[in-house]
């Protein structure tokens, strides 16, 4: 097994950069086995992953989005080849890449704290909540990011604040003021002017037009 930590100073702050293609730490010492699964984007996700892995004997011992810790690590090739086909059967894949792996989870946490909590404050700092979680230099995660998703973090992020003002719009129980202030946005007009440039229309314009299911995106193709 290769060295899973490696470590680097920056702004003054020591970090710990797990190398994701290898066990981490924990996983390694405790004899559990941990696997990343790609386009996990909810609860419901989380259920049917699960679902799989007891299906095939395996019952995880914890489950997050986008990551999946078994008990043991007693699983075999022929057991992970029938669990990754269903997995493919159901939209999801499990990722053994170490750059992708590190893509999914930002893209996890990012989902998270946009769709999963009732409340993002306007002063909320991303670069310090990505590298903090991932205990990796955000300059590092938001090169890798641009590189191989062909597009910035920052992007990304509007993006998926953008499918939340749709959802919110859609179900029409918080006026804009409101969803400015939930979504961490200082003014309703700094959300109409990007909601405008990413989608064509204010968001007025957008609640009048009684959008359908096919006007938002599933967030795993964002």
């Amino acid at each position: 097994m290769r060295k899973a930590w490696g470590c680097c100073t920056i702004t003054g702050k020591l970090y710990k950069i797990l190398d994701f293609y290898t066990l981490d730490a924990y996983a390694y010492l405790s004899g559990t086995m941990k696997l990343a699964v790609k386009n996990m984007v909810c609860n419901r996700c989380i259920m049917v992953v699960k679902s799989i892995f007891e299906k095939n004997g395996h019952s995880p011992a914890t489950i997050t989005l986008g990551e999946v810790i078994l008990q043991d690590d007693s699983i075999t090739d022929s057991t992970l080849k029938i669990i990754d086909q269903e997995l493919s059967d159901m939209g999801f894949e499990r990722i053994d890449d170490k750059k992708v792996r590190i893509i999914e989870k930002l893209k996890n946490i990012i989902v998270s704290k946009i769709h999963h909590t009732d409340y993002v404050d306007v002063k909320f700092n991303w670069s310090a909540v990505l590298s903090d979680e991932l205990r990796i230099d955000y300059n590092y995660l938001s090169t890798l990011f641009s590189s191989v998703e062909g597009i910035t973090l920052e992007h990304y992020i509007i993006k998926q604040k953008i499918e939340r003002v749709k959802e919110l719009l859609f179900y029409d129980e918080l006026n804009l003021s409101e969803i400015a202030d939930k979504l961490g946005y200082s003014s309703v007009q700094h959300l109409s002017s990007q909601f405008k440039k990413m989608t064509g229309f204010t968001p007025s314009q957008f609640k009048k037009s009684h959008p359908s299911e096919h006007s938002r995106r599933s967030l795993d193709s964002i």
